[in-house]
């Protein structure tokens, strides 16, 4: 890796920017990148996440406090690390009227240490990366969502990365498309890319991270391995039944808290009493139970019970 501090990609050290009005749109963050990990940077929108890789990217100056993108600080260092950095915020700028092919072209074209000699090569390899090499002749402003974000995708990897930042990048996809970007984001950080990745969807971040951070409000609430975040957080009581109405009674008297009936499933939180207990006061209450069973905590439990609040999971 040479350049990094052992083997961290990403360092920031009480991080904070206050907008004028006083708004503290990131407050004090202390965030670890290590390298070579699928990063998934989760929250609401508005808790800061955009704001932070704005930040990083050294296109907003930090109010207070310190980032470092490939060792280097930002933005101070941002003409030598950028290079090396493949971003895809907000949604790609694309000429409307070219083709996604012309449109990686001048994309290439504006990259002063290019190679224009192999410029055709590198644009197709990229197209071919995405899955637009069938597309490449189509005018991009009759690409559905999807394709323009893989175009943008494709201009993010017109160069080998150490780095690749994507805020969103399922923003607005169809499932077919979220599959095909969480695919090629694993095929890159097979190759040794290393990838950060801003989402609002949960079960984005549990599918394709290995390591995560959680924002809400402007402030950092947890980071680690992703297998560690959930394992943090109690799994809940699942009780499946034909009788769902009856079994979330019971489970309520037995002092279970948060029961939802869902179809033939019920669940709640755990009880701090034997779980047999709860099982047998069921059966005696002639529900009929046809499994009972502690779930693992998703990420999901995780954030609820780190914020107090709900989070959006839309598939």
């Amino acid at each position: 890796m040479g350049d990094t501090d052992g083997g961290v990609v990403i360092d920031t050290r009480a991080l904070t920017k206050r907008y004028r009005g006083g708004q503290l749109a990131v407050d004090g963050l202390d965030l670890t990148v290590p390298a070579g990990s699928v990063f998934g940077f989760l929250g609401p929108n508005g808790s800061g996440k955009t704001t932070t890789i704005r930040m990083l990217m050294g296109l907003v100056e930090p109010t207070s406090g310190t980032a470092r993108v490939l060792g280097k600080p930002m933005p101070r260092a941002a003409r030598s690390v950028l290079p090396h950095v493949g971003a895809l915020i907000e949604g790609p700028a694309l000429y409307g009227f070219l083709s996604g092919h012309d449109n990686l072209i001048r994309y290439d074209a504006a990259d002063p240490t290019a190679d224009p000699r192999i410029r055709r090569a590198r644009v197709a390899a990229a197209l071919e990366r995405v899955g637009l090499a069938a597309a490449a002749g189509k005018k991009a402003k009759a690409y559905s969502l999807g394709m323009k974000q893989r175009l943008g995708l494709a201009a993010a990897l017109l160069r080998p990365r150490r780095l690749l930042v994507l805020d969103e990048p399922t923003n607005g996809l169809d499932p077919q498309g979220m599959r095909e970007i969480r695919t090629l984001v694993r095929e890159l950080a097979s190759d040794g890319t290393t990838v950060f990745l801003s989402s609002h969807l949960l079960d984005e971040i549990e599918q394709v991270c290995t390591h995560a951070a959680v924002m809400a409000q402007g402030r950092l609430l947890t980071q680690g391995p992703v297998a560690d975040l959930a394992a943090g957080a109690r799994g809940r009581l699942a009780v499946t039944t034909p009788d769902p109405g009856e079994a979330a009674r019971v489970l309520k008297e037995q002092g279970v808290g948060d029961v939802v009936a869902d179809g033939e499933r019920v669940t709640g939180e755990v009880p701090g009493r034997d779980l047999a207990e709860v099982n047998a006061a069921l059966v005696t209450a002639g529900v009929r139970v046809r499994g009972f069973a502690v779930e693992r905590a998703s990420l999901e439990d995780a954030f609820v019970a780190l914020t107090g609040e709900g989070f959006d999971v839309a598939r």
